[in-house]
């Protein structure tokens, strides 16, 4: 592994001072996976367009429509099992 020294804004390295409590990761884990995700993979519009094709239709067959599932996670209240 190479160590390389950045430098972050102060907005910048709070919100990842941040991230890292809440998540138990250390600041490095956390930027190695940012520039993974940026990155890692070479993406194109072609192939975002496709999985968005792919993912088209998938809420269907559930008990509840997206605009209810979501109203009832801002309220607080859980779906029975059966229904996610």
């Amino acid at each position: 592994m190479n160590r390389t020294q950045i430098s972050l804004t102060e907005d910048d390295r709070r919100l990842l001072d941040e991230q890292s409590a809440r998540t138990g990761r250390s600041i490095s884990d956390l930027i190695r996976r940012a520039v993974q995700i940026v990155y890692g993979q070479e993406r194109s519009a072609t192939e975002d367009v496709a999985r968005m094709r792919r993912g088209f239709g998938s809420w269907q067959n559930h008990a509840v429509d997206g605009e209810e599932w979501v109203e009832l996670r801002r309220s607080g209240a859980r779906l029975e099992p059966r229904d996610r």
